[in-house]
């Protein structure tokens, strides 16, 4: 079934002959904005830097912890992972009893480790963003 839309048909009749016009608008509406530079690119950017180094840590961190759930063999690139990411996780060392079940180490200091560098890097993203709030704003005039 066709639309009810199509099969319309509009007339308009004037009286005088004259063909119909447009409506004008009454007043032009006019906008003007004053744009304020932000310095937001660089915050931005160390923003990402903040995330992306929290981000490296924490996978480092997680490569060890499943090397050690896993109970790998001390071939060189373990022995590798352990030595780098030793210093990031020696703070947390001795919070928790590590457990142990044959080669498979439990290590829940790694585990704090992320958390707490994630924390960290949470805290300083924080504090980037309210140093660099807008100290103006835009205006927009009708």
């Amino acid at each position: 079934m066709p639309d009810s839309y199509d099969r319309e048909v509009v007339r308009q009749e004037t009286t005088s002959g004259e063909p119909v016009r447009p409506v004008a608008p009454v007043t032009p509406v006019t906008t003007s904005r004053t744009a304020v530079y932000r310095e937001g690119s660089t915050n931005y950017r160390a923003i990402q830097a903040v995330w992306w180094i929290v981000g490296f840590l924490d996978v480092l961190i997680a490569i060890r912890f499943l090397l050690k759930l896993f109970g790998a063999n001390p071939a060189p690139f373990v022995r590798f992972m352990y030595d780098v990411t030793w210093p990031l996780v020696a703070p947390f060392h001795g919070i928790f009893n590590t457990a142990q079940e044959g080669r498979s180490i439990l290590e829940p200091e790694s585990l704090v480790a992320m958390a707490i560098y994630a924390l960290i890097g949470w805290g300083i993203v924080s504090l980037i963003r309210l140093m660099s709030r807008p100290r103006s704003t835009t205006t927009v005039v009708d």
